[in-house]
């Protein structure tokens, strides 16, 4: 690097298979090796700028100077996201779909999202035999699957419950993978893609009656700027936007039980716990355990920001789990502490588990109070209406997997439901 040079840079070597190998980590050490929050690399065959910190989030942000069009890979996009969908959209088109997630996602939602969850938990604990252990994660997802779809009101059929759990958790596995775990993920997509427009088309042609209000009614007859219904694919792409990360809360509720194992203190602080000490603690895991691990954005045109010339075009991609766990913004970091949440007022640009900025304007994911609220009722359930014993297993995640989970999938035995004896 020459000394005149404003910013750090890597190697010129293309530092693709690094990110793969080091993950949630391959941002935060190089940050830490150069001692700073911005710095320059190449992945993909072009030139990056990478950037942590809060400041760096509200810049991120800044619709006036960034832009999302053509900045998601198309692998990205073909299993996780689907292709075209709101996440690559920028200006009065963006805004314009963001408000039928909105609409969808109301503390109304939330709350009644939160009533399914904890009835499907109570059902479903109906039938585990308390001689057969569970692995929770993959109960989450089961779970989780039928509460979107019920909430939703997309028809889901018993049998169909475990292969759309799988698929829809194959879309978020596939990101920042490659080979069998990408492909799964795009062959995940293309059923689900499949199924869901299947059921816009019936809604469409009156064969399958919808509530008015309800998300598939209003995904199903959404129009946009032009006043034109979406197509039938792009509506069940976006419906699947609606549903799929409601499967994924699965991973955090799965950390969470971690959390509660290695923490007895506060299993024993959530009997009975306020609203308040669920929050903190649900928040907490949030931003401690590893969930998105960067995300990125194009350049809408060029500027200057701390001495370095963002050109226009530039691929930045912004630390997020650096950001969750950056030393200038959080007192001990790498410690989990609830308590931390307590007076905390809550920031749109330093806590940042599935994006940043304004959620009703931006791209911040709409859907972060669906997860709190799903994740705190799960706590619930597994705090106050059963009893388990946690067998000898690996609870430990690797943070060069992107997305990562616990190895086991957290493995609950002897479960003893209280609530038949209350």
């Amino acid at each position: 690097m020459k000394s005149n040079d404003p910013i750090p840079k890597d190697s010129p070597l293309d530092h693709t298979m690094n990110l793969m190998r080091e993950g949630y980590e391959f941002l935060s050490h190089r940050m830490e090796r150069f001692q700073t929050d911005l710095f320059e690399t190449r992945v993909m065959g072009q030139k990056v700028l990478c950037i942590r910190g809060a400041e760096a989030v509200k810049l991120f942000y800044d619709p006036e100077r960034f832009k999302r069009h053509r900045a998601t890979p198309k692998r990205i996009q073909k299993s996780l996201f689907g292709e075209n969908a709101i996440q690559t959209m920028d200006d009065k088109a963006h805004l314009h779909r963001k408000q039928l997630f909105l609409s969808m996602m109301k503390p109304e939602d939330e709350q009644e999202l939160a009533r399914l969850t904890h009835e499907t938990w109570r059902r479903v604990a109906e039938g585990w035999k308390k001689s057969r252990p569970i692995v929770l994660f993959d109960e989450a997802k089961r779970v989780l699957c039928q509460v979107a779809c019920e909430w939703a009101e997309v028809p889901l059929k018993s049998t169909e419950i475990d292969r759309r759990a799988e698929d829809f958790h194959a879309m978020v596995d596939a990101f920042g993978a490659v080979g069998p775990r990408h492909w799964r993920g795009r062959k995940g997509r293309r059923r689900t893609e499949r199924w869901i427009q299947s059921i816009i088309h019936q809604v469409r042609t009156g064969s399958l009656q919808a509530r008015e209000g309800s998300p598939l009614y209003k995904v199903s007859y959404h129009r946009e700027l032009n006043g034109k219904l979406l197509d039938e694919r792009m509506a069940a792409i976006e419906l699947i936007n609606v549903l799929r990360p409601i499967v994924a809360i699965a991973t955090f509720i799965s950390f969470a039980a971690i959390a509660l194992q290695e923490h007895p203190e506060w299993q024993e602080r959530l009997k009975n716990g306020s609203n308040e000490e669920f929050h903190m603690f649900v928040q907490e895991v949030r931003r401690y355990y590893p969930f998105a691990p960067l995300i990125g954005a194009k350049v809408r045109k060029s500027f200057t920001w701390k001495g370095v010339r963002f050109k226009k075009g530039r691929l930045v991609f912004l630390d997020m789990y650096g950001t969750n766990h950056d030393p200038k913004l959080w007192d001990e970091p790498d410690a989990f502490r609830p308590e931390r949440f307590q007076e905390r007022k809550d920031s749109l640009y330093d806590f940042i588990p599935q994006g940043g900025g304004d959620p009703t304007k931006g791209h911040r994911c709409p859907g972060e109070g669906i997860t709190v609220e799903v994740m705190k009722t799960t706590m619930d359930f597994l705090v106050n209406d059963i009893d388990y014993d946690v067998p000898d297993q690996d609870i430990s995640y690797s943070l060069s997997r992107m997305p990562t989970r616990p190895e086991s999938g957290y493995i609950m035995a002897n479960i003893e439901r209280k609530y038949e004896h209350a």
